[in-house]
């Protein structure tokens, strides 16, 4: 009886929202009710209401949006004989519905979030066996060894986990390879990584052939290791002390449990946060999908594995063959089979790994290239929707993961839709200026109102048009190609440990002036065509309005693109650690103040010290969180500085041996606290109308430091005689 009531109240609420949406008003009353939309999700926003005011406040938005596309499906789109106007019409109407498409997704995915799990009790059962695997291709062996070393150091019983290097960069195929500098490498590296895997305590394993590229690697792995449970990290990810503790106890409490998943964080910015500037002050844009996504999707038991920082069941890779290898995302693709034969997933959303992000922004582009490769591959193989053995609910989660890919196709729509009536005087939508105003903006607002609804304190207002805008330009032929030639793209690790030492353009910054340029000169064309042609001075102005916002976004990115340089590739982190300082045999009480993956600064505190030297060799000796005895730690100074009786150091780290490394990653990864406090200062959110002046201040900086770069860029390249 209550399934039928509850059925029949979602029925009616149904019939009442459709007459609601496909009422015939005049737009006197679509303003009265916008404003009046807008009113009630603003003062819900205000009052800070959570739990079901949110949903109402989603509701108002939602039935604002189908409000929009009832009318721009009935009363905007070209006639069907004028072609010239039709087409341009129809992909901008495709593309708006696109968008709508991706809201209602990421409605039902994230309109009410798990909250986060709390840490998870050990319990009485007995601690399963752990295999972690670190698989590398071309990594160096500084920053493989602060990987390895984080992974020793976990807090777990000695006999209980064993940590791999899985090396393919130094397969047997790659060491008799016909090239023979290439050949020499190959074996220099494996001879390397050997001793350094033996020194601290690491197995070490390669194969024949590098097949079927981080799948075949992991897959090789398996089958030479019998642990019960398989930890997974990126080569650039170092796991905190405590991270199988606080996931491993997950999987006695759940025999169809497959992966926990936790967040990736990043000691380092992206190219985007490092070149605006934001990394300090603004969450990252993994956070979005690391804070809210994750949970949602996590909602639905539909979680997905994220190719590192993550625990899998090793009955569950069995039943399903292992890693699955189809796509260049091997890491998803796994998670899709496994949900299809009934297994499940959890998401913890504890940052317990540190890692690095590509520094350039030509390494971040090839990485988001190959990720939506990747998707576009899950979606043409293996097709969500009509996937076997998933529930109503992941098939939406999943199609939401793999569509949102897509993006570059509206995206470049929406660029150049203005200029088809600007230049060619197209007319790709049929309705006035006041009924754009009173539809579209009001549109606009709500979406964005949603979205701040959505994601809150985890992504500013337009800073995801940003985001998606710098991907557009070189995602676009990516995806393309794949659609085309689905099996064409090969899986490309991305660099590591980079830095950018001088300021300059990036090698791929071009067409991002190139369309700067285009927008502006539309801009001047709509100044003129407002006085030319007084009579269409409504329409030219809403276009016009619309290229002024895509100028805004493609004038912020000129700054994405302007590579600040930065020598250091992390960023240092505050420990504030009590140690001990030796130089020429004395000893002087001092503070580890912060670190980063490279070196230390200390502070010595001692009465008239003043022996120092630059390029003098020097140790710290420091009480290590792990179960490592007390040891000198190598350090080299850079510099320092004495005020009074406490001296500033700068020092490098010079390790000698493994336990040096162990006490690197230490000081680096061992507190998984520090992580969390880190993400939890960024978090804050602006509101819609700060954050929109904040980044209208922001795009206007960028845009002149953008032209800067491009100026000094001309400069350089005039011949001397020139100058």
């Amino acid at each position: 009886m209550r399934i039928l009531v509850s059925a029949l109240v979602w029925a009616l609420a149904t019939a009442l929202i459709v007459l609601l949406v496909t009422l015939p008003i005049n737009t006197r009353t679509q303003l009265i009710a916008s404003v009046l939309t807008v009113t009630v999700m603003a003062i819900i926003k205000i009052a800070k209401a959570e739990g079901k005011w949110r949903l109402v406040a989603l509701a108002f938005g939602t039935a604002m949006v189908l409000r929009y596309v009832y009318w721009r499906t009935t009363s905007t789109l070209p006639p069907v004989n004028q072609l010239e106007n039709f087409i341009p019409g129809l992909l901008v109407y495709l593309a708006e519905m696109y968008s709508v498409l991706m809201l209602a997704l990421s409605l039902f995915v994230v309109a009410m979030p798990l909250p986060a799990r709390k840490p998870a009790a050990g319990g009485d059962h007995e601690l399963p066996t752990v295999d972690v695997f670190v698989p590398t291709y071309n990594e160096d062996e500084t920053l493989l060894a602060n990987t390895l070393a984080a992974c020793r150091n976990m807090d777990y019983p000695a006999d209980k986990f064993t940590v791999w290097l899985l090396d393919d960069g130094g397969t047997v195929q790659k060491r008799k390879s016909g090239n023979v500098a290439d050949a020499r490498a190959a074996e220099a590296r494996h001879r390397v990584l050997k001793q350094l895997c033996d020194d601290l305590g690491v197995k070490y394993l390669t194969r024949e052939r590098n097949e079927h590229a981080k799948a075949g690697n992991l897959n090789n792995g398996l089958a030479h290791s019998t642990g019960d449970l398989i930890a997974v990290f990126d080569a650039d990810h170092a796991p905190t002390r405590d991270f199988l503790l606080e996931t491993v106890h997950y999987f006695a409490k759940e025999e169809k449990l497959f992966l926990v998943q936790t967040p990736h964080f990043f000691l380092n910015p992206d190219p985007v946060e490092r070149n605006l500037r934001t990394f300090e002050k603004m969450p990252s844009e993994n956070e979005m999908f690391y804070g809210i996504i994750q949970r949602g999707l996590d909602k639905w038991n539909a979680a997905f594995f994220c190719g590192s920082a993550a625990v899998l069941n090793r009955k569950a890779l069995e039943v399903s063959n292992g890693f699955s290898g189809v796509s260049i995302t091997e890491d998803c693709e796994t998670a899709l089979d496994l949900h299809g034969l009934g297994w499940h997933s959890i998401y913890v959303d504890r940052p317990l790994i540190a890692g690095l992000q590509p520094a350039t922004f030509a390494s971040f582009i090839g990485q988001r290239s190959r990720w939506a490769q990747g998707m576009m591959q899950i979606l043409r193989f293996r097709f969500p929707p009509l996937k076997r053995g998933l529930s109503f609910p992941q098939r939406l989660c999943y199609m939401s993961s793999t569509l949102f890919w897509l993006f570059p196709f509206p995206r470049t729509i929406f660029l150049f839709a203005p200029l088809f009536y600007l230049f060619f005087d197209l007319q790709i939508f049929t309705s006035s200026g006041g009924e754009f105003l009173v539809y579209s903006l009001a549109y606009m607002i709500v979406n964005m109102m949603m979205q701040n609804y959505l994601y809150g304190s985890f992504r500013w207002p337009w800073i995801s048009e940003l985001y998606e805008y710098v991907q557009t330009v070189h995602l676009l032929p990516a995806v393309v190609s794949v659609m085309l030639n689905p099996r064409k793209p090969t899986f490309k690790v991305t660099a590591k440990d980079e830095s950018v030492s001088v300021s300059r353009l990036s090698e791929i910054s071009r067409p991002f002036f190139v369309i700067f340029c285009v927008l502006v000169i539309a801009f001047f064309i709509s100044i003129y065509r407002v006085y030319a042609e007084p009579y269409k001075a409504d329409v030219t102005l809403v276009v016009g309005g619309w290229n002024l916002l895509n100028i805004i976004i493609a004038g912020c990115a000129l700054g994405v693109v302007s590579e600040r340089g930065e020598r250091q590739s992390s960023r240092r982190i505050r420990v504030s650690r009590r140690c001990e300082f030796s130089v020429d045999d004395k000893w002087f009480t001092a503070t580890i103040e912060d670190v980063s993956a490279n070196g230390a600064a200390l502070q010595v505190y001692t009465e008239g010290f003043r022996d120092l030297k630059v390029g003098s060799r020097a140790v710290i000796r420091f009480q290590p969180f792990s179960d490592l005895p007390v040891s000198d730690l190598p350090i080299e100074i850079r510099n320092f500085q004495s005020v009074g009786d406490v001296t500033t150091i700068g020092s490098r780290y010079m390790p000698e041996k493994a336990t040096d490394h162990r006490l690197i990653a230490d000081l680096m990864f061992a507190n998984s606290a520090q992580w969390t406090q880190w993400q939890t200062s960024r978090r804050n959110n602006p509101g819609l109308l700060r954050g929109t002046l904040w980044f209208l201040g922001l795009a206007v900086y960028q845009t002149t430091r953008g032209l800067g770069y491009l100026l000094k860029d001309i400069g350089k390249a005039k011949p001397a005689g020139e100058r």
